[in-house]
């Protein structure tokens, strides 16, 4: 539901705006025709249009991470203290009633809907450090990577139900349900999580006593009892800094293709509404399968072949940056082959699903007991690309030209190769000595 709430006005803006007020000639066309076939069922083209030039287009994408970075570090610190259950909670249950007026908000104007997404943003924010700070209370070491995989490759699994399912309701219905539907299901899952879920092992209702002991007696030498946030530690962390710029560097890549995919499928490889959806999800998919793969993987290498916790986090997180940027480069330079373009965008976010394995657990090896102020700190930073990413690629393909999109695949591959070089160097797998108030940290 998180990503399902986020992603879907990438593809409802594509219809919510006049094509001849969007964009200027677009210079592509001449280069690569368009090869959709004619549609058998005719499309509904009730929804209404608004005249908003490319450089609105991108603020009103990038408009959601101007509420979402507000409080990711106040989420994370709540969490930690008080629990992550009803924060997660009502903050998709107030993203998801925003959700429901957006229609509205863009009938006022570019600047309602701006406000409105940025309050979607606000509500998303507190999200992942709560999660985060949940898990720190509910995975054992040896099964950190499959739990968390498994449980973050919703975000994928979100984002390749939505697409698709918001250009069929663009093409048939009118853009306008799209966020009628998914807010209301967001405010289903709602009241599903607020009776079936706990927020730690001992206020479960149905765990069993086997499992809890379990649970906890895995944990118990991970988690400081000091309740006191050790600020000026964190702050000179080395290894905190690596998840930092990993995580800036990865979400450059992937907040850009998040939010101007679909624009690139209709502009350059000339795909329609329909296809769009299903083929900007494709990617997406991949990357939810990879997920959940190297998860397991990773924790077979750790219990069954002895790595140290620090190597599969550098090898998964090398291979989930690296990899990205080197296929997003060469989808650049695919000319018109429209399937050969798809394939390596595809691959491109899929190999990303290595590095949920890699910076993204991380967080919860080296400070357990504060993994959700952590990840509110690391993702403040790795929000910043969602703000100015699609700024920026909006202003650069004013004329939605190949050569302008490749200046944007270079900068996103150079930002991810510099992120996998600086984790590389700098990470650690190990319990930091200031995340559980000892002279010695519990080695990994």
């Amino acid at each position: 539901m998180l990503y399902a709430l986020r992603v879907n006005l990438s593809v409802a803006l594509v219809d919510m705006v006049n094509s001849t007020s969007s964009q200027q000639v677009n210079s592509s066309a001449s280069v690569c025709p368009d090869h959709s076939a004619s549609p058998q069922v005719p499309r509904n083209t009730t929804g209404k249009k608004y005249d908003w030039d490319a450089d609105t287009q991108g603020w009103i994408l990038c408009s959601f991470f101007f509420g979402y970075i507000l409080t990711q570090i106040p989420g994370g610190h709540i969490a930690g203290r008080f629990g992550g259950k009803l924060l997660l909670g009502f903050g998709i249950l107030g993203t998801a009633i925003f959700t429901l007026l957006t229609p509205l908000a863009a009938d006022l104007g570019a600047g309602y809907l701006i406000a409105v997404r940025a309050l979607e943003g606000f509500g998303e924010g507190v999200t992942f450090p709560a999660m985060h700070a949940m898990w720190s209370s509910w995975a054992p070491p040896l099964e950190r990577s499959r739990l968390l995989s498994l449980s973050y490759a919703g975000c994928q699994l979100g984002t390749v139900v939505s697409l698709p399912v918001s250009g069929l309701i663009c093409y048939y219905l009118d853009w306008i349900y799209v966020f009628y539907i998914f807010g209301a299901l967001g405010v289903v899952w709602f009241i599903l999580w607020f009776f079936l879920v706990s927020d730690t092992p001992q206020s479960h209702r149905t765990i069993s006593d086997s499992e809890k002991e379990y649970i906890l007696s895995t944990l118990k030498h991970e988690l400081s009892k000091d309740t006191d946030v050790p600020i000026c530690a964190i702050l000179k962390s080395m290894p905190l800094w690596a998840i930092v710029v990993a995580h800036f560097s990865y979400n450059w890549t992937f907040y850009t293709l998040l939010t101007l995919l679909p624009t690139y499928m209709k502009e350059i490889l000339r795909f329609n509404v329909q296809e769009n959806g299903f083929l900007s999800a494709l990617p997406y998919f991949g990357c939810w399968l990879c997920m959940i793969i190297t998860g397991y993987v990773a924790d077979l290498m750790r219990e069954k072949f002895n790595f140290s916790t620090v190597a599969v986090r550098k090898i998964f997180n090398t291979f989930g940056m690296v990899g990205p940027a080197v296929f997003l480069l060469a989808a650049g330079y695919t000319g018109c082959n429209y399937t050969l373009a798809v394939v390596f965008l595809t691959l491109s976010t899929t190999i990303g699903g290595f590095s949920m394995s890699g910076y993204n657990i991380n967080h919860l090896d080296i400070a357990p007991s504060f993994a959700g102020l952590l990840l509110g700190i690391t993702n403040t930073f790795g929000t910043i690309p969602g703000m100015v990413g699609p700024v920026i690629g909006k202003a650069l393909t004013h004329d939605n030209t190949v050569a302008q999109w490749q200046v944007v695949f270079y900068i996103a591959a150079a930002i991810n190769i510099f992120g996998a070089i600086f984790f590389a160097i700098f990470a650690s797998g190990s319990v930091q000595d200031w995340a559980v108030g000892t002279k010695k940290a519990q080695r990994s």
